[in-house]
């Protein structure tokens, strides 16, 4: 019986931390954008996966292309001068490119930034910073493995998730599909 207390006692601690820290993540959760000065100190938008599902979904007459990359991914970078290309040609056309960056929140200024400007990237640039991957990769397509580079393209009407590089030929290929 003093064993079963003693155990008791030993463990009634742990569980009490480990239900404080669930409601600590339970309360971060419900934030769209995160960590307010990090938005200050970072040139672009910062979401976790609520605050960037409007982006993924649309009424208007637009066609999206949403590129998932990161700048430590080569197949990402490798790809991107194709979808410049490819956004700067239609872009009249209703066309409308958002790159979602996955890089680490270590990387958002010394990496992220940087390439951004020295490439003159032309797309609206944006931050995805949410952990809870397994939650919200399914979310955007159910099919999607977490891989990057991983493409969506959609209008009103249809949409095509794409989970591997694209050249600038083959981009131009699947985009014609929707205009």
């Amino acid at each position: 019986m003093k064993k079963l207390l003693f155990g008791l006692v030993c463990i009634l601690p742990l569980f009490l931390s480990c239900k404080n820290e669930t409601e600590k993540s339970k309360s971060v959760e419900k934030k769209t954008v995160l960590n307010v000065e990090t938005e200050e100190t970072v040139r672009f938008p910062v979401y976790d996966y609520e605050g960037i599902a409007p982006l993924l979904y649309t009424n208007t007459d637009k066609t999206y292309i949403v590129n998932f990359w990161a700048t430590w991914c080569k197949p990402c970078i490798e790809e991107l001068p194709g979808f410049e290309k490819l956004y700067a040609e239609t872009k009249q056309n209703n066309v409308e490119m958002i790159l979602v960056s996955l890089d680490m929140p270590n990387m958002w200024k010394t990496q992220l930034e940087p390439f951004v400007e020295n490439h003159k990237l032309q797309g609206k640039v944006v931050i995805l910073d949410d952990p809870k991957m397994n939650t919200w990769i399914p979310k955007v397509d159910k099919d999607w493995g977490g891989g990057i580079p991983a493409t969506l393209i959609f209008n009103k009407e249809e949409r095509a998730f794409y989970e591997r590089g694209f050249t600038y030929e083959e981009l131009k290929k699947e985009l014609d599909k929707f205009l």
